[in-house]
């Protein structure tokens, strides 16, 4: 194929919450995202000439002056040659749009770029409208809820040429990347366990959906359930999983999720390797943590037939402790929000900003027929290759749901269902 020039992409960023903006709750997140990721990272590709114009999409037209303020004061006025002007979807008289991201998708061609950053269920529709009009796809872990919904969007795209990545950020987190690799030349897989939680003040953020409309697994259990898959790949499939949730904090004062809201969800999968040994896996989350030194808790356990690997992702060995805060342990290969010498953003080496890079050079590449989708399947997390993610995740659901053990069926044409 004839090869064209690598040109900017528009960008419409569905979801104008914590992780796109860092706005809640008409103000700065109280997290360790308080000025955002998607957003940063996209006005620092505009700067790069990677993307063109950027619009947001959210469902309530109200915010878009507060988040204009915020993005003015906290990002343009603080980083040297960064534009922060957007579009925005709804206007700002709509009360409430729910179908606002169709609008603001309209005005993309095809070959431009869609984020979703909102809540889990609302993902398949979204994607779906956007891969159907030729528009490429970054979108927040978890991809969709279930795997038949994974599945239709797989051949959805693959039918549309168009590149659907999940925003799985630790595959790029250089500690993480090296124990993959080490993991995978220590033999069959024996046992893995990994846990990560936030505190239960991010419930305030996640309670209008937390325990109605998804839970604590797909939100945080998604991350090493694929950083595991990501190690076994082409080695081991999943086969069977039991879950197991506490409650006692999500259903009461001050949250008020629905009663059985799960704080914590344990899901314990068992794999087969194709050598015909097995491993057990365990992947914990929480949200109902009480606030320490991290905002988020995270580690893992990788024990192979001719090794053992432990990663405290949480602890990097950089504390730091200011007076009137708490001590803190802190974590710049994840988003470091120090501007460089310049002025400039300078955080171009963090795992956060290189994942959401790596997919705008991907789309751009196919658009000057440098590449295909397909060929990124084993080098991104794109969706095809993350279906053993959504899988588990329905999964673990259908287990907590049901009290009873759930397996996982494999054909090799049709890939996993249950």
């Amino acid at each position: 194929m004839a090869e064209m020039e690598e040109k900017p992409v528009s960008a419409v960023l569905v979801g104008t919450g914590e992780y796109t903006t860092g706005y809640v709750h008409s103000a700065g997140s109280k997290s360790d995202k308080k000025i955002g990721v998607v957003g940063l990272c996209m006005f620092e590709l505009r700067r790069l000439g990677r993307v063109d114009k950027i619009s947001l999409a959210g469902t309530t037209g109200s915010k878009y002056q507060g988040i204009r303020k915020h993005l003015k004061d906290n990002i343009q006025d603080v980083y040297n040659g960064l534009d922060v002007t957007v579009d925005t979807f709804p206007e700002d008289d709509v009360a409430r749009d729910v179908c606002a991201y169709k609008a603001a998708i309209d005005t993309l061609a095809p070959g431009d770029i869609i984020t979703i950053f909102t809540p889990d269920p609302t993902h398949f529709d979204i994607a779906k409208y956007a891969i159907e009009r030729g528009i490429h796809v970054l979108v927040t872990k978890p991809a969709v809820m279930t795997i038949d919904h994974h599945n239709q969007l797989v051949k959805l795209a693959q039918d549309n040429q168009v590149l659907v990545m999940v925003e799985f950020h630790k595959r790029w987190d250089p500690i993480y990347v090296d124990a993959r690799s080490k993991a995978r030349s220590l033999g069959d897989m024996s046992y893995f366990s990994s846990f990560m939680s936030q505190p239960k003040f991010q419930l305030e953020t996640f309670k209008a959906w937390a325990g109605k409309l998804s839970d604590i697994s797909y939100y945080l259990n998604s991350h090493h359930i694929d950083m595991h898959a990501w190690m076994m790949e082409g080695n081991a499939r999943p086969v069977a999983v039991t879950a197991q949730g506490a409650t006692g904090i999500a259903e009461k004062e001050p949250f008020n999720c629905p009663k059985g809201t799960e704080d914590t969800i344990t899901l314990l999968v068992h794999w087969v390797n194709t050598s015909g040994s097995t491993c057990v896996a365990v992947y914990t989350a929480s949200w109902a943590a009480t606030k320490g030194d991290v905002h988020s808790q995270q580690r893992f356990h990788a024990m192979t037939h001719n090794g053992d690997i432990n990663v405290d992702q949480a602890h990097r060995g950089y504390t730091v402790a200011t007076e009137g805060q708490a001590f803190a342990s802190v974590n710049p290969l994840y988003m470091s929000y120090a501007p460089g010498p310049e002025g400039h953003f300078n955080g171009h080496n963090g795992y956060g900003y290189k994942s959401i890079e790596a997919f705008v050079k991907a789309v751009q590449k196919i658009n000057a027929k440098k590449a295909d989708p397909a060929s990124y399947d084993g080098v991104l997390p794109t969706l095809k290759a993350t279906a053993v993610v959504t899988v588990i995740l329905e999964a673990g659901r259908r287990s907590l749901d049901s009290g009873e053990t759930v397996r996982i069926q494999y054909d090799e044409a049709l890939g996993y269902s249950l």
